[in-house]
């Protein structure tokens, strides 16, 4: 008697890789509900831009072949610098632009709104597999902004978001740039990367820059020299 195996092949999902030398064997990229937090230097703002870009090609070169949501926390969406990305992943510029939807916050409240009430329908609306937020904690950091409102509604804010991601099959990235060193700075970073389940520093100096894996769920921890004398990083990353 002969038993007939039937293979099953499982569909991996995709991941969003930044498809960098040296980074490739650290992090292979953020998978589907990843919430993760970018900080350290302002080549955040950089990578974001990369995402925005990489985001919209195809699985199988890296990217979620969608659109993608921007909430835009410190008027630090670089309209050049992804329509120079797209260019350089030879994507139409107009066309990639187009699959950004931009949302600007201009106070802590309008934040919040835009977060908590307005987030998952715009994901929804555009069917989007990325979501962005730059300059997470700006506005709570504004001194107009009462010590414990801010630290009582960031934390409200970071709690929904650490669930949103897997609860709506999407990655979502926040950045959070530097900013004065104060208690509540210090609060609010501490706040966020507790929160996420994917934490990345990048740290710049004059001759060098790293790639710090602090926290994943799957990947070993580690760090990773970001090569200077390459175009697509210098691109890419520096600020």
């Amino acid at each position: 008697m002969h038993q007939n195996t039937v293979l099953k092949t499982v569909e991996s999902q995709p991941v969003l890789s930044l498809n960098m030398r040296n980074l490739n064997d650290l992090f292979s990229g953020f998978a589907i509900g990843d919430f993760a937090v970018l900080y350290g230097s302002n080549s955040v703002q950089s990578l974001a831009s990369l995402l925005c870009v990489r985001a919209q090609l195809p699985p199988q070169l890296g990217g979620l072949g969608s659109n993608v949501v921007f909430i835009d926390g410190g008027n630090t969406f670089r309209l050049y610098q992804v329509a120079r990305l797209a260019r350089l992943h030879q994507l139409d510029p107009k066309r990639t632009l187009e699959r950004i939807y931009l949302s600007r916050a201009f106070t802590a409240y309008q934040m919040t709104v835009l977060v908590l009430e307005k987030l998952k329908e715009t994901v929804k609306l555009y069917n989007a597999k990325l979501a962005i937020i730059s300059d997470i904690a700006g506005f709570f950091l504004d001194k107009d902004v009462p010590e414990y409102e801010a630290r009582r509604v960031y934390s409200q804010v970071t709690a929904y978001l650490s669930n949103f991601a897997k609860e709506n099959k999407i990655a979502l990235i926040a950045t959070y740039p530097p900013h004065k060193e104060t208690k509540r700075n210090s609060f609010l970073q501490a706040v966020t990367c507790g929160k996420a389940n994917v934490v990345i520093s990048l740290n710049q100096s004059k001759y060098e820059r790293e790639f710090i894996l602090e926290k994943h769920p799957r990947h070993i921890l580690g760090t990773a020299d970001l090569p200077s004398e390459t175009l697509t990083l210098e691109h890419f990353i520096k600020a």
